[in-house]
């Protein structure tokens, strides 16, 4: 049961109301001709399609002139153009095209699976348009009306219908699974001349089947108030259980507090607050507003609260109008209820009818008879789109047009010259450059020294103007949503932006962080220590921005020059641009990138004492930084960029950290994991790692396969030991870095024969796997020894293997005295070492390659001497035969002396 507990603030509670008989601002008395309700997609065989319109106005209604365009999204042409010259439109204004055997008889049938199921649009042209014939392209001229839908299977297929049809709108995902059975898209009302569309039941021929909505926490529901005695009631609608808040009730002659009245419930449900508003001096305009918390907090006499109130209803007639500071306080870019007939004699009945769910708009309230402690009764038709947004149960969706990128926080003026504060304001923008939707954004301004939200304003129903842009501020920059003069605080504060369904205030935290976009958390000069929680919470690890107003002689703004998102360095202080690009400074030109620049020495050590890290680059001396960028990556693939600046020193080294030698400092990285670190070239010259920046070197702490695909890299795991600093010592091959002490500015410490030891053991080989290499000798000695050997130290070293036994002769390197101390005790007393037996079998026996060379050396010789002593018994057993000698017949030629 519903428990209701009222009570005066001060007095005796006298709530009064007055209300002239109103109709609704947006219902429109001329003719309006709509698409209510689509059905693309039936089970089976798509023999119940249909398209069905709607007219407002006097029926029936010749449809002359009007044509009826479907679009196919691949490529973007017409594959169906219905002429609907000579048909009418019922009694009740509604008209059918579809299936043959659909029911009711549609007045143009189709032959059945004529509409697609998308991504697909079907668009509707009046009289005065450029006719599309089968076959042509896409066109928004002379259109009236359209729909643009798609399927899961193709969730960005109707893009290009889109960008003409409904241009910064999502198309409508037609679920096929959303209901048992069928289902149709079916257009609602939301406020205003704002439409929406939700999958239903089909209704062909009859009204829409849209959901009624249920608040968060509690919204005024219906408003119920007599002429001539002024009373009345004011009904609610709790969502919430267990709660206090009060009704508020502003007399618009002064903008100060007429009454209060605090209301507890027990649970939630619809009930109803009796009023009065003979108080009132102007009974025909006044307004009321619900905020969280006792009724003392809003005493009569009090003026307009600037506490954000839950809900708000303002109304008037075209005589007494409420102030501007009152409308822009309680209903920020929303217009009041305008009442249109005589109150004195009618009153006033207004109900909430629009379907959204969003507040502090009194366009959702609509003329309708009283239905106490029942669902509102709402007629579905209420006013011509204009502009049309879409929303589907699965909640809030992000634009499909432009799916990689979202809104951003584009240019921020907190404090403005003088004491009014009335040039303030905040600009948004789609990095599209084109008009989107702003459904589902909220702005929210945080309190830099207590963490809470101060003000929180919802974009439902608002669009970017064609370049992007939307602008909130005060009345004299032009805004599209008005804010109060001087709301926006001067700093310690933030400046936030998220995409969400329900209030980012509601999350449990002070400091919201579902659905963030972007954020700018700034600063005035001496408060740095004020602001490290909101920070931490919303840009971790930079500095708060400074506005400083004495960088220009006139006013200023924190003005985004680079695309990155919550990335504080992105911004710039500029003279104000509203609606414009930003004055950003001029980029410098980069030179190309130095050559010879490398990582040289890194080192992180947490401690009770804080965080000592430093980078130490290596290259030619006096090497122009320009353009060059560091780059962290967390072990979540985060990133961090640190823009240099500077140029190396005469030795050729250059510093970063934040250790007393430092070339440039760099800031503390709270409990940041590291896992690579990046040194880039940026040729843009924006400061941050970016798509086009170009890694000149690069240092691996992570063995995550994704991380070396990420960098695109060859990348080899730098083996953490009980040294802190990783120092490079070799310039090309495999292993480039070893642990060692640290040495920031001076030269490292490497493995030199000044330090070297002699080896000649027999190791037992562990079950790790890979080849006989040093490699793997490494890995035996590190693990026992734990005193930074990397293969570097062993680069000298012979290895053999045999029989699950590790030969090693050779020196061994160490970076000192103290390193090869540990590594000659860890060769004497490792325990690893081979038993004597294993090593009898290795040492003892020889070297197996030198045995196989003696054998083979041996045969040759046997093989040798066999051939010489086959050639001597042959010629001995066969002596020569003189007896067959010739002797010559020549005579014998004297010899001549």
């Amino acid at each position: 049961m519903l428990r209701v507990f009222i009570r005066a603030a001060a007095m005796r509670v006298e709530l009064s109301l007055g209300f002239l008989l109103l109709m609704c601002i947006f219902k429109e008395t001329t003719q309006c001709l709509i698409i209510s309700e689509v059905n693309c997609d039936n089970p089976k065989l798509d023999t119940h399609e249909f398209v069905e319109l709607y007219n407002d106005g006097m029926n029936p209604t010749s449809l002359d002139g009007y044509t009826l365009v479907f679009y196919n999204g691949n490529g973007d042409i017409a594959y169906r153009v219905i002429d609907l010259s000579g048909q009418l439109t019922d009694y009740r204004g509604f008209f059918l095209v579809g299936s043959a055997e659909l029911t009711p008889h549609p007045a143009i049938s189709l032959p059945p699976n004529s509409v697609q199921n998308g991504p697909d649009a079907i668009a509707l042209y009046g009289p005065n348009w450029d006719p599309v014939s089968v076959g042509g392209h896409v066109s928004g001229v002379g259109l009236l009306d359209a729909v643009v839908y798609t399927s899961r299977r193709s969730a960005e297929g109707a893009d290009g219908l889109a960008s003409v049809l409904t241009p910064g709108s999502v198309p409508f995902l037609e679920d096929e699974s959303a209901l048992e059975g069928d289902e149709s898209i079916q257009r609602c009302w939301q406020s205003g001349n704002l439409w929406t569309f939700y999958t239903g039941p089909p209704t062909p021929m009859w009204v829409n089947h849209c959901p009624p909505p249920t608040p968060v926490k509690v919204w005024i529901n219906e408003v119920d108030i007599n002429g001539p005695d002024r009373q009345g009631l004011v009904e609610l609608n709790l969502g919430m259980a267990n709660w206090t808040f009060s009704l508020v009730l502003y007399d618009i002659t002064t903008d100060l507090i007429s009454s209060s009245v605090e209301v507890s419930a027990d649970e939630g449900g619809i009930f109803t607050i009796p009023v009065q508003t003979e108080n009132l001096a102007v009974p025909q305009s006044a307004a009321f507003a619900l905020y969280g918390g006792p009724s003392t907090d809003f005493p009569k006499g009090d003026p307009l609260s600037h506490k954000q109130p839950i809900d708000a209803f303002v109304y008037g007639d075209s005589v007494h109008m409420p102030s501007e500071n009152l409308t822009e306080t309680l209903i920020p870019g929303r217009k009041p209820f305008i009442l249109t007939e005589s109150f004195p004699t009618a009153g006033v009945h207004v109900s909430r009818c629009g379907v959204t769910e969003w507040t502090r708009d009194p366009g959702l309230f609509v003329t309708r008879p009283r239905s106490p402690d029942k669902p509102n009764d709402c007629v579905w038709f209420q006013s011509c789109p204009l502009n049309m947004t879409f929303s589907t149960k699965a909640g809030p969706s992000y634009p499909s047009i432009h799916s990689g990128i979202d809104f951003l926080l584009n240019e921020v003026n907190t404090n403005t010259p003088g004491g009014a504060e009335d040039e303030e304001f905040i600009e948004l923008w789609h990095p599209s450059g084109s008009r989107m939707s702003l459904d589902f954004i909220w702005l929210v301004m945080i309190n830099g020294q207590n963490t809470e939200v101060y003000y929180e304003l919802e974009l439902n129903g608002y669009f970017t103007d064609d370049d992007g842009y939307f602008l909130i501020g005060s009345a004299k920059v032009g805004p599209d949503i008005r804010i109060p003069s001087n709301i926006i605080q001067n700093g310690p504060d933030a400046v936030v932006l998220y995409r969400s369904k329900p209030p980012p205030s509601q999350e449990s935290q002070n400091i919201p962080r579902s659905g963030l976009l972007d954020a700018v958390v700034y600063r005035t000069r001496g408060s740095d220590k004020r602001v490290s929680e909101i920070t931490q919470a919303l840009t971790p690890r930079q500095i708060p921005l400074l506005e400083d107003i004495s960088a220009l002689p006139g006013d200023e703004t924190l003005s985004r020059c680079g695309t990155e998102r919550l990335n504080l360095s992105a911004f710039r202080v500029t003279s104000p641009t509203p609606r414009k690009q930003n004055n950003c400074p001029t980029k410098p030109t980069i030179p190309p990138p130095p050559e010879g620049l490398l990582i040289n020495e890194f080192n992180i050590l947490n401690g009770t004492d804080g965080q000592r890290l430093f980078v130490e680059l290596k290259g030619p001396p006096l090497t122009p930084l320009n353009g060059l960028v560091l780059v962290f990556l967390g072990q979540d693939f985060k990133e961090f960029s640190v823009p240099l600046t500077g140029s190396t020193g005469t030795d050729g080294l250059y510093l970063i950290g934040n250790v007393s030698n430092a070339d440039q400092g760099l800031p503390v990285l709270d409990q940041l994991e590291f896992a690579a670190m990046l040194l880039c070239f940026e040729p843009s010259g924006s400061g941050v790692y970016g798509k086009n920046s170009r890694s000149l070197d690069w240092l691996v702490l992570s063995d995550d396969p994704k991380l070396h695909r990420l960098l695109q890299h060859n990348t080899t795991r730098v083996e953490s030991s009980i040294f802190d600093s990783f120092s490079r010592c070799a310039s090309d091959g495999a292993v480039l870095w070893v642990s060692s002490q640290e040495t920031p500015g001076l030269q490292n410490l490497c493995p030199s024969p000044a330090f070297s030891s002699s080896m000649d053991v027999c190791l037992q080989r562990k079950s790790k796997p890979g080849n006989c290499d040093q490699e793997e000798l490494t890995y035996l000695l590190e693990n026992v020894c734990n005193c930074g050997i990397s293969s570097l130290h062993v680069k000298g070293v012979n290895v053999s293997c045999e029989a699950g036994m590790l030969d090693a002769q050779g020196p061994v390197l160490a970076v000192s005295g103290q390193q090869r101390e540990q590594i000659t005790e860890t060769l004497n007393n490792n325990k690893l070492s081979c038993s004597p037996a294993q090593e009898r079998q290795v040492h003892g026996a020889g070297s197996p390659v030198a045995l196989q060379v003696g054998l083979v050396l041996a045969a040759l010789l046997l093989f040798a001497l066999g051939a010489a002593l086959f050639v001597y018994l042959y010629k001995k057993r066969r002596p020569a035969d003189y007896l067959s000698m010739q002797l010559s017949e020549q005579v014998e030629t004297p010899l001549e002396l």
